[in-house]
Formats: C-alpha cells, structure tokens, sequence
C-alpha cells in the first residue's frame, strides 16, 4: 500500500462509528480504514461492515474486531492513526484510550464535529442531552406536539442502533408497528420508536444518514433529530437542543461528547427539577452561566403516570427501568423507582439473586447498578434472560418503567403495571416561544 496512504482504525459502538466512515472516509484514496472496533453493546464485535456500504475501495468489507484486542491490531495492521467514534464516557476513560493508543506509536484524534454534519435542505430541531438518561425521549415528543400544533409535517431521524444486518438496515422507515416486526427490532429499538409511532409520525433510523436524510426530506417540512446517549448530532443543526441532569451535578462537564453539547447549544433544558435538590439545580445552572450563557435556559419537569397507581402501595416491587440508563448512563434509579417510592411501595425487590445468562453478565459489567433490573434486550437471547429473571423473582408486582410497555413483548407472569413520564415546560421561556420563534 502507498506511503501516502493513511492507515485508520475506528474505535467505536456500532452507531457514531459508522457515520464517521460514511461521511469522512468513504471513497478517500488517502485513507485506508483497516478495521472498527466494538464495545458498550453486546455481541457487535466478530461482524463485518460490509462492502456495499464500505464502497468500492473494500471489496471485502471492513472486519469488526472487540476494543479489548486494540493494542493487537494496532501492531498486526500497522495502523497511523486511531479516531474515537462513540459517547457517553468520561473524559479520564477517553484519556485512557489515548494513552493506550500513543504508547503503541501510533496517532489518536477526534474528527471536527462539522466534517461529519450533514445539512439538509429543511430545517433541522436536533435534541441531545449531556448524559445518556437525562430524557431526551420524552423532549423529543414534546417537541414533535408543538411543532405537529403548528401545523408543520415532522419527520424523526434517530440515532443509529444498528444491531443486525447493517446492509438490510442501511435505510430504515418506521411507520406502523407492523415494520417494527419487519425489520425485528430490538427491545431497545422499540423503546425509541414506539412513542413516535403513537403521535403517528414518521421515524428514520439505520447506518447510511445521507440516504436517510434524502429520504426523510421527501416527507417533511422539518427534521427533528432524535439523539442517541450524549451524542452530537449527524445532521447540523438550525435549532440546537441539549439535556442537562441536576441528578448529576457536574457530569455535564465530565463526559464525552456530552460537554461539546453543552457549549454548543442554543437552548439548554435543565430537566426534572422536580424532583433534584436545589442545590443540583444551582450547580447545573452556575455551569451553563460560565460555559454557554448565551444559550436561552428552559426549567422543566418529567413527572410519571402511572397506570392502577394505587396497586403499589404496601406491595414488594421488581422495577424494571430503562436499559441504557442504568447501564452506561450510569444512572442507580430511573422513573421506575420515583414511583415505587412516591406510591409506597413496602419493598424494591433486588433482581440480583436471580438473574441469568446475559442479565447475569450485564450486572458484572455494570456493578454500580442497584436493586432495579435494566430491560436489556439487543438479542433474543437477552429478551429470555430478562422474561425468566423477571419470573425468578419473589415480586408481589412488577413496576415497568420503560418507554414501551413490555407486557406485549414479553411473558410476565406476575402483576405489572407501567410508569410514563412526560415533558413539562416551568414558567419561560417555553420550547413553543422558542421554537415559533427560531423556525419563524
């Protein structure tokens, strides 16, 4: 191979990784991606990126190799240079990677958040968060409310979760919970896309976000970007939106990307402040005074609805939250457990004496998750690990506080009932005055 020619490796988690490919590397001659690496989602690494996406310049695909063999690649490919492609980790965990990778001789960079953002021809609302589990969810759907009452045609891209064939996935359209069946999504792809699908709009996912974007252009007078853990956006954005937690004072400084989010945006929703203390909401807001004070602050509570709530009291509870928000997002609680204890719950049941199989393998990685059980479900497998934990269990009531309600996917066999949680703006400025206002 030419001297000229750049040998890259991806670090990545099957979705950041991917878009940076598509968009920087593709069809480069002076670059020569070797191979991706796969870590934070189960059973992604030992796959290929294939060769009708990669191009004609890899016939062969693109092998997709564990982050754990880094150091082993690096030396059998002779690789340059090494890009960080995914989020939702800390700066000291980035610069532990960085450090692993110079002590090899080899480069390590970033690329420039621009090179890697689409423009659309309509206007983009992009919604990100400084942590995975802040509620990007449930903002995202009050957005598309105010903007569907503004009689303006939404169409929702959401951040890749390509989990199974990427060539079948290049491009997917959700429309009706007939093509989540179609295209087998996983439990965490539903919990995305069903909420969507309720308001009856439209949902973009996959790997290739051009042709994605081509696509949703053809249907839509504004795109609303639906972000994934903390990520930036892929698409660059008209109005900018981020997240940030008063349950975490201080992680919106701490992690990667999420901090670029924060200094970026032009609006910050300081969410579920009523349920944080004073002082976590004073330290979010003294950050945002000090690194972004020209982004306009919106107050905002995520209060749950709980169906048949009266069924909690004095009852020993099993709650099952949101997957990724207990696992990466490193989060000891979610909605699930504000509402067992709101409604005087006797007991959290701890699912950690009988779990099996992956579910088993999920607390070891994770150890900070507490008495609660993530709804983990990238395969099949893990969707009948978590339905026999769930039986295992001596729980009088199951609390099911995922964005999806899991009794239509899985066997429970006890007692449930289901948390919601949505979005409510706190005095001014609105989201509706500020988007009426921006996308005038």
């Amino acid at each position: 191979m030419s001297k000229d020619v750049t040998r890259v490796l991806i670090m990545g988690a099957a979705g950041r990784d991917f878009h940076d490919f598509n968009t920087y590397f593709r069809g480069r001659s002076d670059y020569a991606v070797i191979a991706f690496t796969a870590t934070q989602i189960p059973d992604i690494e030992g796959r290929s990126y294939p060769a009708e996406l990669a191009g004609d310049q890899y016939p062969g695909g693109i092998p997709i190799r564990a982050e754990e063999e880094l150091e082993d690649l690096i030396a059998e490919a002779a690789i340059d240079e090494v890009v960080f492609s995914y989020s939702d980790v800390s700066h000291e965990y980035v610069m532990h990677r960085v450090s692993r990778v110079l002590a090899t001789g080899a480069g390590f960079r970033f690329l420039p958040a621009g090179d890697t953002m689409l423009k659309s021809s309509k206007p983009v609302v992009a919604v990100t968060a400084v942590r995975t589990g802040v509620g990007k969810s449930q903002t995202t759907r009050r957005i598309a409310d105010i903007l569907q009452g503004m009689g303006i045609r939404v169409v929702v891209v959401r951040h890749p979760m390509p989990y199974g064939d990427l060539t079948a996935q290049a491009v997917q359209r959700f429309a009706s919970y007939q093509d989540l069946d179609r295209h087998e999504c996983t439990i965490e792809e539903r919990e995305e896309y069903e909420p969507h699908l309720e308001r009856n709009l439209v949902v973009y996912a996959g790997v290739d976000y051009e042709a994605i974007l081509h696509q949703a252009e053809e249907e839509a007078d504004v795109i609303l970007w639906d972000g994934g853990n903390n990520d930036l956006p892929f698409y660059r954005p008209d109005v900018h939106i981020t997240l940030v937690d008063p349950h975490r004072p201080g992680h919106e400084m701490r992690y990667h990307p999420g901090e670029t989010n924060l200094r970026r945006s032009d609006v910050l929703v300081i969410n579920k402040i009523e349920t944080a203390t004073p002082e976590g909401i004073q330290a979010v807001r003294d950050t945002i005074s000090r690194v972004n004070p020209g982004a306009a602050v919106v107050d905002a509570a995520s209060p749950v609805f709980v169906e048949q709530y009266e069924e909690i009291r004095g009852k020993r509870v099993l709650v099952v939250e949101d997957g990724p928000t207990l696992t990466h997002g490193e989060m000891g609680y979610g909605a699930g457990v504000i509402a067992a204890k709101k409604y005087g719950a006797a007991e959290l049941v701890d699912p950690r004496p009988h779990t099996v199989g992956s579910i088993n393998r999920t607390f070891e990685e994770y150890p900070g998750i507490g008495p609660v059980l993530p709804a983990m479900g990238y395969s099949p497998e893990q969707v009948s690990d978590l339905e026999t934990t769930i039986r295992n269990t001596d729980a009088e009531l199951v609390v099911v506080a995922t964005p999806i309600d899991l009794r239509r996917l899985i066997d429970i066999d006890k007692p449930a009932v289901r948390v919601r949680y949505e979005l409510q703006e706190i005095g001014t400025p609105t989201l509706e005055e500020i988007l009426a206002n921006r996308l005038r």
